[in-house]
C-alpha cells in the first residue's frame, strides 16, 4: 500500500508530463479518445469529491483568521483573471470560440494544484486552501453570470443551465466528499492518499477528450491559443502578487494569492465548455491545464529559492 501511496504522489509531481504525452497520443489517435467526452462532467465530479473529501474544518477556519487575505484572493481570481481574459479577446480580435474558452477559463475558481504549488513556494498554504475553497464553493454563483455578462457578444450564453452545470459537477459531489469525511473518516483518511492519482487520471483524461474532439482546430489555432494562455496565466501571477502587496499582505500571503490567482482550474473550464459551447471553445482549457503545471512550478522554485538566500 505504501508503494502505491508513493506512486500517486510521483504522478501528481510529475502531472504535466503525464498532460503533455496524453495529448500528444490523442493528437496522433484521437479516434481512440473520442468516446472520453461523453465522461467529462463524471470526471470532474470525481476530482471535486476528491477535493470534498480533504476539506477540513481548518480550511473553513482560516477564513475566519484571514478574512482580508483570503477576500483579497478570492476576489482578485474571479476579476482579475476574466477582465485579462476579455482584454487579450478583444486585443487580439480572437475568433469566438477561443474568446469564450478563454473567458471560461478566466471565469473558473481556482484548482487544487494551486495549493500544491503555494506549498512548493514555501507561500502561506493554509491561505491557499482557503481562497480555493471559496471560490470553488461561490463559482455556481459568480462562473455562470460573469460569462454571460462578457461573452454574451460572441454567444448566446444561459447563464441558468451554466449554474445547473456547476452545482452538478462541483458543489453536489463536494458536498458528498463533506459528507464522506464526516461519517466515514478512516476511511477518508485512507483514500486521500490516493486522491493525487485518481485527481491525474481525471485531469488527463478530460485533456485528451477535448485534444482528440479538437485535433483540425488546434492545427489551425494552437500557437495562438498557446500564446493567449501563456500571457492570461503571466498577468494573473503579476497582478495577484502585486494586489497583494498593494494591500501590504505579507509576502508569504503575496505568494498564496499570486499563485491561487494565477493557477485556474481548468478542468472545470473544459467541462463546461463541452457542454455549453463547442470542443474548439474547451481548447484553451486543455493548454491552460498543461501550461500551469509548467509555469506554476518554475514559479514554485524560483521562490522556495529565493526563500533560503
Amino acid at each position: 500500500m505504501q508503494a502505491f501511496i508513493k506512486f500517486s504522489h510521483f504522478i501528481g509531481k510529475t502531472f504535466a508530463i503525464w498532460v503533455l504525452l496524453v495529448a500528444v497520443i490523442a493528437f496522433l489517435l484521437p479516434e481512440q479518445f473520442l468516446w472520453i467526452g461523453n465522461y467529462i462532467s463524471i470526471l470532474l465530479g470525481i476530482i471535486m469529491f476528491g477535493m470534498g473529501m480533504t476539506l477540513s474544518v481548518h480550511d473553513f477556519r482560516e477564513v475566519a483568521r484571514q478574512p482580508k487575505s483570503v477576500a483579497i484572493g478570492v476576489v482578485s481570481q474571479f476579476l482579475f483573471m476574466p477582465l485579462i481574459a476579455y482584454g487579450l479577446a478583444k486585443g487580439l480580435n480572437l475568433p469566438p470560440e477561443i474568446s469564450i474558452g478563454v473567458i471560461l477559463v478566466g471565469a473558473c475558481p481556482g484548482g487544487t494544484a494551486s495549493n500544491v504549488m503555494t506549498f512548493l513556494a514555501k507561500g502561506n498554504t493554509a491561505l491557499s486552501v482557503a481562497i480555493t475553497s471559496v471560490s470553488t464553493l461561490i463559482a455556481p454563483l459568480l462562473t455562470p453570470a460573469i460569462i454571460y455578462f462578457l461573452a454574451q457578444e460572441w454567444l448566446q450564453v444561459s447563464a441558468s443551465s451554466m449554474f445547473m452545470s456547476i452545482v452538478k459537477i462541483v458543489l453536489i459531489p463536494i458536498v458528498f466528499g463533506l459528507i464522506v469525511q464526516l461519517f466515514l473518516k478512516e476511511q477518508a483518511k485512507k483514500s486521500v492518499d490516493i486522491m493525487p492519482l485518481v485527481s491525474v487520471v481525471a485531469i488527463v483524461l478530460i485533456v485528451a477528450a477535448v485534444v482528440a474532439s479538437s485535433k483540425d482546430k488546434i492545427i489551425e489555432s494552437g500557437v495562438l491559443i498557446l500564446a493567449v494562455v501563456i500571457l492570461h496565466n503571466g498577468f494573473g501571477y503579476l497582478i495577484g502578487f502585486f494586489i497583494a502587496k498593494l494591500f501590504r499582505l505579507t509576502y508569504t500571503d503575496r505568494k498564496a494569492v499570486s499563485i491561487e490567482v494565477g493557477m485556474q482550474n481548468s478542468g472545470l473550464g473544459a467541462a463546461l465548455a463541452a457542454a455549453h459551447f463547442s470542443p474548439l471553445a474547451a481548447v484553451p482549457s486543455a493548454i491552460f491545464s498543461f501550461w500551469h503545471n509548467i509555469s506554476g512550478p518554475i514559479l514554485a522554485t524560483y521562490w522556495a529559492q529565493k526563500a533560503k538566500k
